[in-house]
């Protein structure tokens, strides 16, 4: 047996042994896990605006986080008076969350000089156990019609600020569909825009009374220009290239410098008048003999009546040159204008007049020349309205005003072959397309779809 010698160092090849084993058993996995990181993708990569519309989805959609329930959307307002921390500390997080996110924001945005009603997206994740505050996982705000700031949590608990910027290209919407309450509830449904909408009602009020010819169910179409960002949310409207409804159709056609609308032969739709002055009124009184509601005898009542709120604008109900702005006896406040062919027309009861509306002052039909009120002799709000021919008062209702030119030659031609372009679109899209809205901060869903693209 060999002599233990104290000075010579003792070799233990067994835990040397292991060790080593240990060791390349480790470098094999390592290499293992390296290998599947740095695998080239199946699918083709993504370019730069692909890859931010997924990192935007993939925050709204985050998993919780330990002890945390997945995140809710949480809209906010900014209140008069109120800072943006303060506003996200409304959201339910602590004010730490807050300070952090608004501090993420200063390097992008004014967060000092906000308006009250500007409007962000916060997700929130609550705890498990409901004790404590919640915790802010991330918050979308749109700073502009088409790019989007978010703020995101990471899985290390960071926060990570991202821009989505949306590409704005121009389009034609074709907006059909079927009457669902009111004219402007109807088309707002399908993708029309309030600017479009009130453009359509005017060109129909010479044909059209929408306090009673307009049903449930009746059909209409709208064909206009547009602005248009990648996920379908209208930031501008262009012009109405064509506009149906209850069967009658109208197509716009630029003649001297402007936009004018006419039927299928090529006939001018602009009336010599408009029916109703007043967008969305009802009748309440016509023309005729009647009972006045606050002398108590029978008295021709020489014009018809149209009920309003206060405030509601009056329109020119052609072109023409204002001839009175006045208070006249039970008329209260008065409006008078002179068209072409010895016409007038009659505004009464009037709160105020359009800035600019006095008498000389040159008016274009469906101008706003005043405002419904209940001034003279009134018992509530409400629009008198006269209609005059070689100085005598006639029925507003059974007049029988000019009509509009009609196109022809070359002028006719190019409508014709423009006709042809709009009702193609009508027979490609005419089953109506609804148009995106502000887009909201989606939840799990959106990650799932954002995993399925990245895989």
């Amino acid at each position: 047996m060999q002599e233990f010698d104290p000075r010579r160092r003792t070799l233990r090849l067994a835990p040397r042994l292991l060790t080593a084993v240990a060791g390349l058993a480790a470098l094999g996995l390592g290499w293992k896990l390296l290998a599947v990181d740095v695998r080239t993708p199946e699918t083709a990569p993504l370019d730069a605006a692909q890859l931010a519309v997924l990192q935007h989805k993939a925050f709204a959609g985050a998993e919780a986080q330990p002890g945390f329930e997945l995140p809710q959307s949480v809209p906010v307002k900014v209140r008069p008076g109120e800072t943006l921390e303060g506003a996200v500390r409304r959201a339910g997080v602590t004010a730490e969350d807050a300070r952090q996110v608004v501090g993420m924001l200063q390097g992008a945005m004014d967060t000092v000089n906000i308006k009250a009603g500007m409007a962000f997206d916060a997700a929130i994740a609550q705890r498990r156990n409901q004790r404590g505050p919640a915790r802010l996982i991330g918050l979308s705000m749109r700073t502009s019609p088409s790019s989007t700031l978010t703020v995101s949590r990471t899985f290390d608990g960071a926060l990570k600020l991202r821009e989505l910027e949306e590409k704005v290209s121009d389009e034609t919407k074709v907006a059909c569909g079927e009457m669902n309450g009111s004219f402007y509830e109807s088309v707002a449904n399908v993708g029309g825009t309030p600017a479009v909408i009130s453009e359509a009602s005017k060109l129909f009020s010479h044909k059209i009374d929408f306090s009673r010819d307009i049903h449930e169910g009746d059909r209409f179409c709208l064909v206009f220009d547009r602005k248009v960002t990648e996920s379908g949310r209208t930031i501008e409207a262009g012009d109405l290239e064509y506009a149906e409804v209850k069967g009658q159709r109208f197509y716009g056609f630029d003649r001297d410098g402007k936009r004018q609308f006419f039927d299928e032969t090529g006939k001018n739709i602009k009336g010599f008048l408009l029916r109703t002055p007043v967008d969305g009124a009802r009748i309440t009184s016509t023309f005729g003999a009647r009972r006045h509601p606050i002398l108590g005898f029978n008295r021709a009542h020489k014009g018809v009546d149209f009920g309003a709120g206060t405030g509601t604008p009056i329109l020119a109900a052609g072109d023409g040159v204002v001839l009175e702005a006045r208070r006249w006896a039970g008329y209260g406040n008065w409006l008078r204008i002179r068209h072409a062919g010895k016409w007038d027309t009659g505004y009464a009861h009037i709160s105020r007049y359009a800035p600019g509306v006095r008498a000389g002052t040159r008016v274009r039909q469906g101008q706003v020349v005043a405002y419904v009120g209940s001034t003279g002799m009134s018992t509530g709000p409400h629009l008198h309205y006269e209609v005059w021919l070689n100085g005598q008062r006639v029925n507003p209702i059974g007049a029988k005003v000019p009509q509009g030119t009609v196109l022809s030659g070359g002028e006719l031609a190019s409508f014709k072959s423009r006709k042809g372009q709009i009702d193609r679109m009508l027979a490609e899209g005419g089953a109506g397309q609804s148009s995106a809205d502000t887009p909201k901060l989606a939840l799990a869903e959106l990650k799932s779809e954002a995993a399925a693209k990245l895989r």
